[in-house]
């Protein structure tokens, strides 16, 4: 019993010593292809491909091999298999990387430029907000103004008022000369009349008492 129970110990000691030295490992995507002068593994070598290397297809046989030119001109035989329409996974990876620098970049820019127009904005409601203060008191100063305008308009109008008046008083005044005149040319008249009449009843009245005064020593 005692010998089961050191074996079944250094059983699990040990299942647990490999599961410590265990790694976890990958698949490498890195392939290399060869570029050969025919169809077939007999033919010549010129180059060597790596992944995401792009070629240009020049013909593609039913043999499994596809006839490429390189980007440096050299022409050859690679296995079809190899080949892809898209781009591998490192090279999406490389794509995706700078299209991610560019979104960052542009998405800096954007921060950048939110943060000048949010001061742009700050210093514009500042500039508002002086602009209202200002408009205020602007308008209390045309209010002041516009009050002290209308002293001269109600000036002007009592003015006016007045040289009317005073034309009417002249008017009335030359009225009353002109009739106060004509009482004078008729009051001279009238005591020329009255003087006039006077002397003649002197006269009459001095020639009448003499003879009356014959009369009534006649009759004594």
């Amino acid at each position: 019993m005692k010998t089961r129970f050191i074996f079944i110990s250094c059983f699990f000691i040990t299942i647990l010593s490999f599961s410590a030295h265990a790694q976890t490992r990958y698949v490498s995507d890195k392939l290399v292809i060869t570029v050969r002068t025919g169809q077939g593994a007999q033919f010549q070598i010129i180059k060597t491909l790596e992944s995401g290397d792009h070629v240009k297809v020049l013909e593609t046989t039913d043999t499994g091999y596809t006839l490429i030119e390189t980007t440096d001109g050299a022409e050859g035989w690679v296995r079809t298999q190899y080949l892809a329409d898209e781009p591998v996974a490192s090279e999406k990876l490389i794509r995706a990387e700078a299209r991610l620098a560019k979104t960052r970049t542009a998405l800096q820019e954007i921060k950048a430029k939110f943060a000048t127009l949010s001061e742009e904005h700050k210093t514009l409601s500042q500039q508002q907000t002086t602009l209202s203060t200002d408009k205020k008191q602007l308008d209390t100063e045309l209010a002041r103004l516009n009050e002290i305008a209308k002293k001269p308009i109600i000036l002007d109008r009592q003015n006016r008022q007045l040289q009317q008046q005073n034309v009417s008083f002249e008017k009335d005044l030359q009225r009353l000369n002109q009739e106060n005149n004509s009482l004078k040319d008729r009051s001279q008249r009238e005591w020329f009349i009255v003087g006039a009449l006077v002397l003649f009843g002197g006269i009459v009245l001095g020639l009448l008492i003499p003879k009356l005064r014959g009369r009534k020593r006649s009759s004594w």
